[in-house]
């Protein structure tokens, strides 16, 4: 039987986190906007601010041109109104020059006084089609560069993209003194798998069949140890809790109502992510499922019907979504990040039946002082090899 190894695996508890829609995204009904839930500095703010006040600890602020707000932005101007959350802003590394770019995580780093987490992104930018090899080594080269600014006092880096002297790293320095702030990587192929297995500390996958989610773990742990590293792995899912089954079905069922195979098609395809191996992966469940779109006990992919990354929900009454989590958990997940719709909603939600039965803990407190590593096996959740 393979085993692999997990960066914490003595940690009992886990990193339980929130979404920030920054990407217009947010609704009561899949397919039928409500300006009332736009993307706006108002209505994305009051979420990430419900997050921390309810005891999440941490918040994903995803990156997407088309339809969102700037990323860093918004992240700085929100952190002085938080007390305790962390905040996971997504990275599309190549948008800025990387000692700029350090900057700015530095800055942002020293307003939360050490409370910031960075999510790596490889998609091509708005209006240019790079090939998936050479979008994760700009990312790799990127990544670097960050790692030199944030350890040493000097870059010297001669890349493919990038060509670097610079004898000045302070504008750097992170408020974080222990190597800088953790790395979360989302990604399938095998250049993103690479890339995450070098340089990167927390693997998040979006919702798969139990089974595919631990052969997509035993492989990232290969190739980490492959590298002399260990990592932490997450899971990035939508939930939908309500006091029964029953009503939980009918809302999920409820939130696409107005969606049909054309509409969801034309939200997906505006993605720019839309023809990634990560997609595919998601369509593939979802013709799996059954009638109904579940695909297993309590994963629901009709979301991913209008959906292009993040296809699936955890679905039930509150029994239910814990014994899901805690499935998960036994298979080795470290971090979760949740969101549903409409996002506030949701998180209150959540917060009532499901975050006061999870023990809690920020990844980055690890950091300092990481448990001694032990093998993780699929057995406690019934998966054989």
């Amino acid at each position: 039987m393979n085993e692999f190894k997990i960066r914490s695996a003595n940690q009992d508890g886990a990193e339980v986190s929130w979404f920030a829609p920054l990407c217009n995204g947010d609704d009561e009904f899949i397919g039928k906007h409500d300006f009332q839930y736009k993307s706006n500095w108002s209505n994305t703010s009051k979420i990430l601010i419900t997050a921390d006040q309810l005891g999440f600890r941490n918040i994903l602020c995803p990156s997407s041109y088309q339809v969102g707000q700037d990323t860093m932005t918004f992240a700085s101007a929100v952190a002085p109104h938080t007390k305790q959350i962390n905040l996971l802003p997504a990275i599309r590394c190549g948008e800025v020059h990387p000692p700029m770019l350090g900057r700015a995580i530095a800055t942002l780093d020293h307003i939360l006084k050490g409370r910031l987490t960075l999510n790596i992104i490889s998609s091509n930018l708005p209006g240019m089609n790079l090939g998936s090899a050479d979008r994760y080594q700009r990312s790799k080269e990127v990544i670097e560069i960050l790692k030199q600014g944030w350890q040493q006092d000097h870059i010297n880096f001669e890349g493919q993209f990038y060509k670097l002297q610079l004898d000045n790293t302070q504008p750097m320095k992170p408020y974080q003194q222990n190597g800088g702030p953790l790395l979360y990587f989302g990604g399938y192929s095998a250049a993103g798998v690479d890339l995450c297995a070098a340089y990167c500390d927390v693997y998040l996958m979006w919702p798969e069949t139990l089974q595919n989610i631990y052969e997509l773990m035993q492989n990232m742990g290969r190739k980490a140890e492959a590298y002399g590293r260990t990592l932490d792995f997450g899971l990035r899912v939508h939930v939908i809790v309500r006091e029964t089954e029953k009503e939980a079905r009918q809302a999920a069922a409820g939130l696409m109502k107005h969606i049909d195979d054309q509409i969801g098609t034309n939200i997906r395809n505006r993605a720019l992510d839309a023809k990634s191996l990560g997609v595919a992966r998601q369509s593939s469940m979802r013709e799996a499922s059954d009638a109904d779109g579940y695909v297993e006990d309590f994963l629901w992919t009709g979301i991913g019907r209008a959906r292009s990354g993040c296809g699936a929900a955890i679905v039930g009454n509150p029994d239910q979504v814990l014994q899901k989590i805690r499935s998960y958990l036994e298979l080795g997940i470290r971090a979760f990040i949740f969101s549903g719709y409409p996002h506030l909603k949701e998180c209150k939600l959540f917060a009532k039946y499901i975050l006061p039965e999870l023990k809690t803990i920020s990844l980055p407190q690890l950091q300092q002082k990481i448990p001694s590593i032990e093998p993780l096996t699929p057995l406690a959740a019934g998966i054989r090899n």
